[in-house]
């Protein structure tokens, strides 16, 4: 007799057994069970990553815009301080009198 056909007529005698089938298919459905528990485990901690994420990437958006937006401001800020400065200059280069006045001796 043949290793392969001894332990198939030992399992064929345990499952004969009516208690021993019982227990067996009690085993698979905990092995299922186990499984798709799993699987619910793992698809809830992925929606759960997947959350943290998308408030992580809108964080970073929002952190980004305001900094493109400070940048576009500060630009701006700089443009009108030069605009500012130049006209300080041109009042200051002109001579304020009044018209039809008298200069001062």
């Amino acid at each position: 007799m043949k290793v392969g056909q001894a332990v198939s007529q030992v399992f064929r005698q345990a499952i004969s057994d009516k208690k021993a089938q019982r227990w067996l298919w009690i085993g698979v459905v905990v092995f299922i069970a186990l499984q798709i528990y799993f699987v619910q485990e793992m698809l809830a901690a992925l929606m759960l990553f997947t959350g943290v994420f998308i408030v992580f990437a809108l964080g970073a958006l929002v952190l980004y815009l305001l900094d493109r937006a400070g940048q576009w401001g500060l630009g701006w800020a700089g443009h009108q301080a030069r605009r500012g400065l130049q006209a300080a200059e041109e009042i200051s280069k002109k001579h304020h009198r009044r018209p039809r006045s008298e200069p001062v001796q």
